[in-house]
């Protein structure tokens, strides 16, 4: 692990070939954070986990940032795709209904996707206010949550127990589920 962090930081520094030495350690694991993702998706989404790294890494590279770890890289790359899932989201959300290209012709198929595309804007905005409430949560359900990560891996990433990570967990799903229904939270 602490080679993807010096590449990460080679490449920061300008040496182009780090990146391409870099490429292959760090491929698998977004492959699998894309596909988590993609998963949380309509049926007829039209990335891939591939087209979904390429379009969040695109994101990335403008932005200069002196890596200090693969953590902090992977945060960072993970926030991106989810931005480019969101921005599909809303492109599809202010599609008149019917413009847009379906896969199948059923109507249940056409109102299932419109409800998909509206869900995941109502969870960026309650994300958006988790992360306000707290940050730490936030992660935890990105962890758990888009990445797949188990209580003891999300625990690593945030130097914390997992038994902190379950209690975190437990608290924001809750919170996520109350804030897209409406229902009342009871702590």
């Amino acid at each position: 692990m602490h080679e993807i962090t010096d590449l990460l930081r080679a490449w920061s520094n300008g040496d182009a070939e780090a990146l391409d030495r870099l490429w292959p350690l760090i491929d698998p694991e977004l492959k699998k954070i894309a596909r988590n993702y993609i998963a949380n998706e309509r049926p007829d989404h039209i990335l891939q986990p591939t087209a979904l790294i390429n379009e969040a890494f695109i994101k990335l590279i403008p932005e200069n940032i002196s890596w200090e770890s693969r953590k902090q890289f992977y945060g960072f790359l993970t926030k991106r795709m989810k931005q480019v899932l969101i921005e599909y989201a809303r492109k599809q959300s202010a599609a008149k209904r019917g413009k847009r290209p379906e896969l199948v012709d059923l109507s249940e198929a056409k109102n299932k996707a419109s409800k998909k595309s509206d869900e995941v804007l109502m969870l960026e905005a309650a994300l958006t206010k988790l992360a306000d409430f707290d940050e730490r949560m936030l992660t935890t359900v990105e962890c758990r949550f888009f990445i797949g990560l188990s209580f003891e891996e999300t625990a690593k990433v945030l130097g914390t127990s997992p038994a902190t990570v379950q209690r975190d967990w437990t608290f924001a799903r809750d919170w996520l589920n109350s804030e897209m229904t409406g229902q009342s939270f009871d702590e």
